[in-house]
């Protein structure tokens, strides 16, 4: 049986390594960490440790030997980088997990979390999406490379658990979006490129803004605080039985909207009023993509933020990140 214990599975006390700390996801979880009483943070830049380097991790490792790590460092991005960029997806974030999760292994590490994503689910499989259909189907051809290495993380985590009893756990989150989130012209999510776009067309006053796709594919959308929040109650509750067929936990909001009307709801956001054209030339990606998330709502988490809050207090960090934008030649918004 998965353990249900009210008493928290991680401490104060502990060393926590959070592993892609300056990213969206990375950064979200140190806040809910923080706010949580976990003051113990630890955190390496990419010029101090390149993950991809195994003998730095390794080194790494065996000098701080954190009690917990959370693996949150990954290259991503939208549907035009993984189609673009196929090796680059697969090799680096093969690496990045590899040397991670082994080393933590290795060092002594008591309890690690692993991030994945939504898109290692078949394309095609029945909705909403439960953590069972893992490998039950083929994937989305636009971004399987990422996808496999999230699956090949895993299986590493489930691998290691069962054979030499590591502590390794790992959420599936849904498409994220919140502050940190990355605005590049042709490798971001469509959440941040919709508002880019949208941003940049009401600065130019231009009469309409072209996406990809059909506009009709479905999504859900987690706020980045609602994931940190997620990775430290797992943390805190979550531990399965090897013998366990499933080995990872669904995170998501449950509900999801087509991508045309997340566009509207983007460009209500952000104040622009012309015309939203699309460009059913380009990929779709996956038709429908909700999760199941009855199973962690079982461990007592429920994702909190509406998307319209979140998706207001976005656009404003934002702004205030950003300011004003180089209009940059770049594919109409794409979704993922």
């Amino acid at each position: 049986m998965s353990n249900t214990s009210t008493t928290p599975l991680i401490n104060p006390s502990d060393r926590i390594f959070v592993a892609g700390h300056r990213g969206m996801a990375g950064s979200a979880i140190c806040r809910a960490l923080q706010r949580g009483g976990y003051d113990h943070i630890l955190t390496a830049t990419r010029q101090e440790l390149d993950l991809e380097d195994a003998v730095a991790v390794r080194t790494w490792f065996e000098a701080n030997r954190p009690e917990v790590v959370v693996l949150a460092a990954a290259k991503v991005g939208g549907i035009y980088a993984n189609d673009t960029y196929p090796a680059d997806f697969l090799l680096q974030n093969l690496k990045i997990q590899n040397n991670v999760i082994e080393s933590a292994w290795r060092s002594g590490t008591r309890r690690l979390l692993f991030l994945g994503s939504s898109c290692i689910y078949p394309r095609n499989c029945p909705q909403p999406i439960k953590e069972e259909v893992l490998l039950t189907g083929p994937l989305e051809p636009t971004n399987e490379w990422y996808a496999i290495a999230k699956i090949t993380g895993i299986k590493l985590c489930a691998a290691l658990r069962k054979q030499y009893g590591f502590d390794a756990i790992s959420l599936m989150p849904t498409n994220l979006y919140g502050p940190g989130d990355n605005y590049h012209p042709t490798h971001s999510h469509v959440m941040a490129a919709l508002i880019r776009r949208f941003h940049e067309a009401r600065e130019a006053g231009a009469p309409s803004v072209t996406c990809w796709g059909s506009g009709t594919p479905l999504r859900e959308f987690l706020h980045a605080d609602d994931l940190g929040e997620a990775c430290v109650h797992a943390l805190e509750h979550y531990s399965p039985d090897p013998s366990e067929p499933v080995q990872h936990l669904n995170v998501g909001t449950g509900v999801d909207l087509t991508i045309r009307e997340l566009a509207e709801r983007v460009a209500r956001t952000v104040g622009y009023t012309g015309e939203i054209l699309w460009d059913s030339s380009q990929p779709d990606g996956t038709p429908k993509k909700q999760l199941d998330v009855c199973r962690f709502a079982a461990y007592g988490w429920r994702a909190r933020i509406s998307l319209s809050e979140g998706l207001a207090s976005t656009y404003q960090a934002f702004k205030a990140a950003h300011g004003p934008l180089e209009r940059q030649a770049r594919p109409s918004a794409p979704a993922r």
